[in-house]
Parts: C-alpha cells; structure tokens; sequence
C-alpha cells in the first residue's frame, strides 16, 4: 500500500508539471506554496467554567471531558476556571495537594465559591474538588485549574451525591444546603453521629461558625492542644449567641468541633466547623442572638 500510494502522489506531480507547460490561466501563477493560509497557532484544551459534569475527577482530560446542562442531573458544578502564573506556572509537572501553590489555587477556589454561592462554602453541605491539568498536557503548556463544586450527604458522610440545578445564589437565602441545628449520637464521650433537626424542635447542638486552624502540619495539629481549638469555638458561639466572652462561658454551653480530614488538609482547608453543645437540656429555638437570658451561667 505504500508504494502504490507513492506512486500516485508522482503520477499527480507529473500531471500538473505536464499542465503548468502549457501556460496559467489569467490570475494564476503556476506555483501553490504560497496560496496556503497560514495554520492557526495550536492552543492547549481549557475547560469551561459554568458548566457541570456527571462524575468528579482529579486530572482533566480532554478526551474524557463531557460537561451537561446543570438543569441534568450532575454531580460537579464548574465555578471557577483559574490559570497558575508566575512561579506557580514554572513547573515540570502539574502541582501536588500540600504544595504552595495548590493551596494558592484551592484558596482562590474557595473564594470564588464562597461569591458564587452568597455564603461560606464551608458552613454548608458542599465540598470543593480541584481539577488539575494531566501531566501530558501540563508538559504541552496548560496552566489551568479547575474548581469544580458538590453537594455532599451530611456532615458525617461527605460523599458527594447528584442533584438538578445550578447553586448559584444557593447560600444567598435559607438552604437546606445550610448547617443547622443537630442531636449529636455520642457515645463514651465521642460524637458518633449528628443528627439534623430543624432548629425550631428539641434539640441539643447547633452550628456557629468557622474557626480557622494556625498553619502547621496535619499531624501538628491533631497532636495539639484540642484546648485551643474548643476555645477558639467558644469565641464563636460567644459572638453568635450575644453573650460575653469569658472565662463564664463554659458554664453556659459546650462545645463540638469537626476538623477537615487529612486530605482536606493537603489541599489547603483549614476550616473547623464550631457547634454549641449542651448535654443537660434541649432547646426550641436558635441560639443566635439568644443572650444571656437564653445561655445563662449554670
């Protein structure tokens, strides 16, 4: 096969050397290198942002990148598409979770979500997945990042689950999506379970708010002092709550903390989640606000 195509690559060169022989049409000058167009300068694949996707990944490849309408069912939103610059864009391969410039990236991430959403990304049921170029295509030029947003179960089980429609302005309003009030399952003093429950029922725990963990290493901060992290909270809940913050407010409420796992540490989330607790009694309504009259000494 590959001679008899040489062959007639030949025999149509000898056709239109034989034609040239004969003189050119007016306009025409017998020769065909320069009547090309110059070929368009190749650029490497960047995804969209706006757009979402039916299963979460962690490297984007171009062949595998199939977005839907958000108003299908998905399970990532794309609400943010990013470029590493500077020093960040100097690498030999793309950037690892724990590096300096992953968590510059998933900062921004955080960011952007926190705008797209109207609210704190981590006060609510969602998680942030961060999507990284391939090494191929890393060493072909691309310098993106992707932020891809996800609805997860629970506080307890953040496995990311499907949905219909976009969380623009999701956190802009009252949302499920937000933490709320809880009856915490614990068991020899460990916190098994928590429980959701409108806040205006019999409950013991409620939500407060994000305290952000010093930055050090995860194994530093699981071996540290767990004071420091529940003081930390009960500034919150002293600020959420309208009640002073003294040395009188442990007597007032415990509290609860969720820190981000070791991975989540790797990607740059420092975010404790800060809950009151009370073990002696159940409350009807919110804290927020509530006084010392609702949290008295005791």
């Amino acid at each position: 096969m590959r001679r008899r195509w040489a062959a007639a690559l030949l025999g149509l060169a000898t056709a239109l050397a034989l034609t040239a022989c004969g003189g050119n049409p007016p306009g025409v000058d017998g020769g065909i290198a320069d009547d090309w167009k110059p070929m368009a300068e190749p650029r490497p694949f960047v995804p969209e942002s706006g757009v979402c996707h039916a299963s979460a990944v962690e490297s984007g490849y171009r062949a595998a990148y199939a977005p839907v309408d958000c108003a299908a069912t998905h399970l990532t939103e794309t609400v943010h598409v990013g470029t590493f610059t500077g020093d960040a864009a100097q690498g030999d391969s793309p950037w690892r979770p724990g590096s300096r410039q992953y968590r510059t990236a998933f900062d921004d991430c955080g960011d952007k979500a926190d705008a797209f959403l109207g609210g704190d990304w981590l006060g609510a049921r969602l998680s942030i997945n961060l999507v990284l170029p391939p090494a191929e295509a890393w060493s072909g030029g691309s310098r993106w990042y992707r932020c891809d947003l996800a609805e997860v179960r629970s506080l307890d089980d953040t496995s990311m689950v499907s949905r219909e429609g976009s969380l623009a302005g999701a956190l802009a309003k009252p949302s499920p999506l937000r933490y709320g009030c809880f009856n915490p399952r614990t068991k020899d003093g460990v916190v098994e379970e928590m429980v959701p429950v409108a806040c205006d029922k019999p409950h013991r725990s409620e939500f407060v708010g994000i305290w952000t963990a010093p930055d050090s290493s995860y194994q530093a901060f699981i071996e540290g002092d767990e004071k420091a992290v529940h003081r930390g909270c009960q500034r919150l809940i002293a600020a959420y709550a309208k009640v002073p913050n003294d040395g009188d407010i442990q007597y007032r409420t415990g509290t609860i903390y969720f820190s981000p796992t070791a991975p989540e540490w790797e990607q740059g989330n420092r975010g404790v989640k800060c809950f009151s607790w009370d073990s002696t009694r159940t409350l009807n309504r919110s804290i927020k606000g509530g006084g010392p009259k609702l949290l008295p000494v005791r």
